[in-house]
């Protein structure tokens, strides 16, 4: 195998090249494009730093963050604040792991594909469904992926979504949307849930799935049966967008009816990073199976009758059907994946359920609290780890004065919602009886 080595272009390779092109200069290259659009000064970026200037730099930019490490954060909104044992960052950091990406001789990799066979199988445990891939990019792709799986398998042109849907998935899923021209259509909310007399007015046989969250944006559980009732009138598919910690606990969706359950693997092992990278997941009832995108990986024995793993059922299609492909989806986050198996490995059946359970009991806590110092809490459903709460002064004025206070606070729902002065809460079993209190206690001062 022949070896190749990157290094800079010299001088002479430049000339070497510029000679073989018949040119004089690099300019030239350019030369058909316009005067007037071309840049002719330097770009506006300060001047390189030597290597200790710049760990400097970087370090006093780092510094302007404000991080969970300093302070207590009250911020959900789709990226939590949980517990990571440290036994998953020592297994994905193992060099056979971090560099393995997508095995492309992929029976090679016995230890990968048996990392993502058990992330694919303990999937299908909390979501109650049949078969599940090795990963998408995160929640909100597998959304899309969900969704035009729904319009090819129904044949029908229209997705209905709830508005309880984070407001990031609903603008994703417009985008994919576009490009494999189908319509979608959101669901008005009734108080902080899906408005389920709206739902079954706005279907129609034209829809091919109808679209929910759970809990959804607000924290709420949204009623899985009733919504797959009123979608099953229509034949239409019900997807379901879940928090994989809340599934702990909460009713799996496979068995309230749901045909395909999607969502982000944060939560379970994987650090905020100021947002990403992420983990998608996406399972199905077997009915679905062979159009799932991405790659699943299966157990085999081998000629030895040895147990084995191997890709198989791999939706590669735009290898060979290109524009007729179901999905452009190839890849997958095997390192991410990883370190949520490894994650619910260490905690197990039990530690979830305990840490689910912490989320509830901390979120009721502090809502209870709020509730006794005159606050009011706008969520009617029963809820997860995040409540709506009404202030009396802008969210951004509050954030900005906690802030100062060493607080991180909610998310803001006016831009998304219109709700004024409106402000959605998470509370994760990170934050601790003084924190909540205390956060409280600095509320109160402000909003007298």
């Amino acid at each position: 195998m022949n070896e190749f080595r990157y290094l800079p272009d010299t001088a002479q390779d430049q000339k070497d090249m510029l000679d073989f092109l018949g040119i004089e200069s690099v300019e030239e290259l350019f030369s058909d494009i316009p005067a007037h659009i071309t840049l002719n000064e330097g770009l506006a970026i300060p001047s390189a730093l030597h290597e200790s200037g710049l760990t400097k730099k970087m370090r006093y930019l780092a510094a302007k963050n404000a991080t969970a490490h300093e302070y207590s954060l009250f911020l959900g909104a789709g990226t939590y604040d949980h517990y990571i044992p440290s036994v998953v960052d020592h297994v994905i950091s193992r060099s056979e792991f971090y560099t393995a990406y997508t095995p492309y001789q992929a029976e090679a990799s016995q230890g990968e594909l048996q990392a993502l066979f058990e992330f694919q199988s303990m999937v299908c445990e909390l979501t109650g469904m049949d078969a599940a891939n090795s990963s998408l990019y995160d929640g909100f792709t597998s959304l899309g992926e969900a969704a035009t799986l729904a319009i090819g398998a129904t044949k029908r042109s229209k997705i209905l979504i709830s508005k309880a849907v984070h407001p990031q998935g609903r603008e994703v899923l417009q985008t994919v949307a576009k490009g494999q021209e189908y319509q979608v259509e959101e669901i008005d909310l009734l108080n902080d849930s899906t408005n389920l007399s709206l739902l079954a007015e706005q279907l129609d046989h034209e829809t091919a799935a109808v679209v929910v969250q759970y809990p959804n944006f607000f924290g709420s559980v949204e009623d899985l049966t009733a919504i797959k009732e009123v979608a099953a009138a229509k034949k239409a598919l019900l997807i379901v967008m879940a928090n994989p910690l809340a599934l702990a606990l909460l009713e799996p969706p496979g068995k309230l009816g749901a045909d395909i359950v999607v969502g982000d693997m944060q939560p379970m092992g994987l650090a905020m990073n100021f947002g990403g990278p992420h983990c998608g997941y996406f399972a199905v009832k077997k009915k679905h199976m062979r159009k799932i995108p991405g790659r699943i990986v299966g157990q085999t024995t081998d000629t030895e009758g040895k147990r084995g793993f191997v890709l198989t059922l791999q939706a590669r299609e735009q290898h060979i059907r290109r524009e007729k492909a179901t999905s452009y989806m190839s890849s997958n986050q095997a390192l991410n994946a990883l370190a949520s198996s490894v994650f619910m490995s260490a905690l197990g059946k039990e530690g979830l359920q305990k840490m689910a359970q912490l989320n509830i009991e901390k979120a009721a806590y502090m809502a209870k609290q709020l509730e006794s110092k005159g606050f009011s809490i706008k969520n009617k459903a029963a809820f997860f780890n995040e409540f709506i709460l009404q202030l009396n002064k802008p969210v951004g004025t509050i954030n900005q004065e906690l802030l100062q206070k060493g607080f991180i606070g909610g998310y803001d729902l006016e831009p998304d919602y219109g709700l004024e002065n409106e402000v959605l809460i998470a509370v994760t079993e990170q934050r601790t009886k003084e924190e909540i209190d205390q956060f409280i206690e600095a509320l109160e001062g402000m909003t007298k």
